[in-house]
């Protein structure tokens, strides 16, 4: 098959992903950080050097910054109902992923909290520091903010949104699950107090992996409770970091697999987002001269995201289509409802297109040649 579903999870993953989940499982089972004998702090290894990874990949001092979580959409409910307090004001946007929204719009119909949703002005992709300085109140406790659409591969002026947010005193929270592994994402340049960000997607690593950085002094309420291996002689739950957030035990194939993803994207740090970019834009202008084609998103693509539909044909259909030729892409709404809702592509969906590292451009050719027989 020809995989173009890489901002859903990237596929096919390095060999030595492969290798060192599996290895994992076949040769290294113990229990990480709860044994004292060489297995389990072999695997206590494996998870420290993971996280010192990621800490070097998102320039940060410090390690135990980095909380481990099952996927994005745990990262960011740790974030959000860490944080948010009955009362409070968030503020978000139109082209966040249910990941966000859910949580939230799930406070507010409680009426537990206020909350804003900005979408793009007229003729623009993103939100614009001043749409968020604008919606500002005086009980604003978060803005949420997606660094790139999944929807549109439109990528978001996080810095300048960080800077209203930290003059403000609101905290700042950037969902990467479409940037990190592709773009840089330092949370000190963004000026952000948390991100989160999936493993099984640009990092190349499994499934079932993903990650919350919290800047220092953010304490945030555990969205798990538990066993920690440390402290055992207390039934509460311990304050230091990073304990107080990973109850349980970790998945340690994944992060095994996740570790050598890393490796990976860092050895091909230069070359990863500009052959993305190239595959996207070669796909944008194969498809902007033929009729009876809608198009979404930026003319010149920074990420590996494009979106579309053809004219008389529902999304789910021309995604089955593909499918049929052994071409495969994403259909529907992508988990973004108020994104389609502002690109009035609720009702039809969209196709998109996700190319990743291991495309080339043969394959955007016979996606073309594809379409072409519609």
């Amino acid at each position: 098959m020809i995989y173009l579903d890489n901002a859903a999870t990237s596929f096919p993953k390095p060999d030595a992903v492969v290798r060192a989940a599996s290895g994992v499982m076949a040769r290294l089972g113990a229990n990480p950080g709860r044994s004292g004998h060489r297995m389990s702090l072999a695997g206590g290894r494996i998870i420290m050097s993971c996280r010192e990874a990621l800490a070097e990949l998102l320039c940060v001092q410090n390690p135990e910054q980095v909380l481990f979580c099952f996927n994005c959409t745990d990262a960011l409910n740790m974030a959000i109902f860490g944080v948010i307090q009955t009362g409070d004001h968030v503020i978000a946007t139109a082209l966040e992923h249910n990941a966000s929204l859910r949580p939230l719009s799930g406070l507010f119909q409680k009426g537990a909290i206020d909350l804003t949703i900005l979408e793009p002005m007229p003729g623009s992709n993103a939100i614009t520091a001043e749409q968020v300085r604008g919606a500002l109140r005086q009980n604003t406790r978060l803005a949420v903010c997606s660094h790139g659409s999944n929807v549109t591969g439109a990528v978001q002026p996080v810095h300048e949104i960080g800077a209203v947010c930290r003059e403000a005193g609101v905290l700042f929270l950037v969902d990467a699950a479409q940037t990190m592994g592709v773009l840089p994402v330092h949370p000190t340049e963004m000026l952000a107090d948390m991100v989160a960000f999936p493993g099984h997607k640009a990092l190349l690593g499994p499934t079932g992996t993903g990650a919350l950085w919290i800047d220092e002094g953010i304490i945030l309420r555990p969205l798990r409770e538990g066993g920690t291996g440390s402290q055992s002689e207390s039934v509460l739950q311990p304050d230091e970091l990073p304990d107080r957030y990973e109850s349980g035990t970790l998945n340690l194939c994944g992060i095994a697999g996740l570790l050598q993803g890393i490796r990976f994207v860092q050895a091909h740090q230069r070359e990863i987002a500009g052959h993305e970019a190239l595959l996207a834009m070669k796909l944008r202008r194969g498809l902007a001269p033929r009729e009876n084609i809608a198009l979404y998103g930026p003319a010149d693509p920074v990420l590996g995201v494009v979106s579309f539909n053809v004219e008389g044909h529902r999304s789910s259909e021309v995604a089955e289509i593909l499918d049929h030729h052994a071409i495969g892409v994403r259909a529907g709404l992508h988990c973004a409802p108020l994104a389609h809702r502002w690109l009035g592509t609720v009702e039809t969906g969209a196709v998109r297109v996700s190319p990743g590292f291991f495309n080339h451009p043969g394959d955007i050719d016979r996606l073309l040649a594809v379409i072409d027989q519609l």
